[in-house]
């Protein structure tokens, strides 16, 4: 494989990790006019990767005369390759191995936290607050230690969302502490305090053209378990001024309890 397709295929796994929000985020960060040039190099790398990829097949290649039948990868159709044999140590031919001619297996399917109803309850918290019109997104992440569901209006799994939630724990809270702390230091966003527990309030870095970004509120749910709350930059534009944007996610928190 080709140090190409190497770096095409990390770019696609680190990518991956990286865009862990709902379905429409490719399209909010390719919209960003924040985003470096770098990012936008890189997406396009991951976007062109992903393109090959779904074209690449098994192929069946034989190298010469005194090879054995190896797999490779190329576009089209998957190309059969006769068995072939090798000289042993007296000279005398030896049948090959024969081609191999099945295809790799397919992916699993990406884990998901199932049918969550309402969407009220999922993995291990509570959400006891939404506002108003909002309907489960029928669509969710379920990574073992973190997890994820949003809602939107018309519970369209392949729609925009208005409000996501990530719950994490064990070792990723670790990794969300580290991320408040740089936006402390950074001074972007502010603690603010949730009934007897302390939040932090910002507007993330990826938005849409013309929006401030994306506002978030990181809370802490019972021991070792922190939850993000996001809204979409389009649905916190039609709630209003930055205060009803605060107030809301501030009550979304003030609202998620421990189920386990």
């Amino acid at each position: 494989m080709s140090t190409l397709e190497d770096d095409l295929r990390r770019l696609m796994a680190n990518e991956t990790e990286k865009l862990r929000v709902a379905p429409d985020l490719v399209d909010r960060v390719l919209r960003s006019s924040r985003q470096k040039k770098t990012n936008r190099v890189r997406l396009t790398a991951l976007a062109t990767a992903v393109a090959v990829a779904g074209a690449v097949v098994p192929v069946y290649l034989v190298l010469g005369p005194n090879s054995v039948a190896v797999q490779g990868f190329g576009l089209g159709e998957p190309v059969a390759a006769s068995e072939t044999s090798r000289p042993d140590a007296t000279g005398q031919a030896v049948p090959g191995p024969p081609a191999i001619d099945d295809f790799p297996p397919t992916p699993s399917p990406t884990p998901d936290l199932g049918d969550l109803g309402d969407g009220r309850a999922f993995g291990r918290v509570e959400v006891g607050y939404l506002p108003d019109g909002l309907q489960w997104s029928h669509w969710s992440l379920d990574s073992g230690d973190s997890y994820t569901t949003s809602w939107n209006y018309d519970g369209d799994k392949n729609g925009f969302y208005c409000v996501q939630i990530f719950v994490y724990e064990g070792q990723t809270v670790r990794e969300v502490d580290e991320r408040v702390r740089a936006y402390r230091e950074e001074k972007e966003g502010r603690d603010v305090t949730i009934g007897d527990r302390t939040g932090y309030l910002l507007r993330q870095r990826v938005g849409e053209d013309g929006m401030k970004g994306t506002p978030s509120i990181f809370l802490s749910v019972g021991e070792g378990r922190t939850a993000e709350v996001m809204f979409s930059p389009t649905f916190a534009k039609r709630l209003g001024g930055e205060r009803a944007v605060d107030r809301e996610l501030k009550k979304i928190a003030a609202g998620l309890t421990a189920t386990g």
